[in-house]
């Protein structure tokens, strides 16, 4: 007997800016997808743990656990599990160089396509100006963006109330704001600058939670986004072709339907 429902299968993948231990995180969404994929290789892309939001006050659901569950359990089943700490999970910058449970954590990866293209793998964070020069500037927008977050989630609930699908009104906020864009375009052009300089074919990246796929500067630029707000992943097909797969609009009618679970109270 066939399988109803059978697994999508690539060659790579890759995920970023999670922040597992925010109430943002859509944990449920990147859960879902876990489930249904399967490849020879992970890349976790940075942020997946958001260590900041944690030493602040504790969250985690019942989610959190069973997305950590699958990417162990994908490692123990022959994926090759790479993880590239972030900004947020910089905390596990000290253990670079090491594998656990399967999963190798290093500072930044070369992968090469199924075509031969070298590709440069980074979360970005050292190529953001305000990561860099004026930590204390990063951590007030990351305070902004919580409430943005929050005025979120409380306007999806009522959009679910009225039968409509899941939207990321913090997203279009933020795409609203000019000086926003700028920043976005700014990054974009910095990683693209030190693919090229290393003579890659391309840079893959996340940090800015702006899913992206486009040439820049002569060298292809691809951000795989966020599983806070726009839930997207990268793929790299067996034929070395990329995608964009945004999870929320390929199940929009089941997710519109399905409530959100509770959370597990801190100890």
């Amino acid at each position: 007997m066939h399988d109803a429902n059978p697994r999508r299968r690539y060659r790579s993948i890759f995920l970023s800016d999670v922040h597992m231990g925010t109430r943002g995180c859509r944990s449920d969404f990147l859960k879902d997808f876990l489930k249904k994929v399967e490849c020879e290789r992970l890349y976790l892309v940075g942020d997946i743990v958001d260590g900041w939001r944690l030493r602040k006050s504790w969250y985690w659901d019942a989610d959190h656990d069973e997305v950590i569950r699958l990417i162990l359990r994908m490692a123990r089943h022959g994926t090759e599990v790479i993880y590239i700490p972030g900004n947020h999970d910089e905390l596990f910058r000290d253990w670079l160089g090491l594998e656990i449970a399967g999963v190798k954590l290093v500072r930044e990866a070369e992968h090469t396509t199924a075509d031969g293209r070298r590709f440069l793998v980074i979360h970005g964070d050292e190529f953001d100006g305000v990561i860099r020069y004026a930590k204390v500037l990063a951590h007030l927008g990351d305070w902004a963006y919580d409430w943005a977050l929050v005025l979120n989630r409380w306007f999806n609930a009522a959009r679910r109330r009225f039968g409509y699908p899941y939207w990321s009104l913090s997203q279009w906020l933020k795409r609203q704001v000019k000086e926003a864009v700028k920043a976005i375009d700014r990054f974009e052009s910095a990683l693209a600058t030190e693919a090229k300089r290393r003579g890659m074919d391309g840079v893959i990246c996340g940090h800015i939670h702006h899913a992206e796929m486009r040439t820049v500067q002569g060298v292809l630029y691809m951000n795989d986004g966020d599983w806070v707000e726009s839930c997207t992943a990268l793929v790299e097909h067996a034929d070395g072709r990329f995608e964009l797969v945004d999870w929320v609009q390929e199940n929009r009618l089941s997710f519109a339907r399905a409530p959100r679970r509770a959370a597990v109270p801190a100890a």
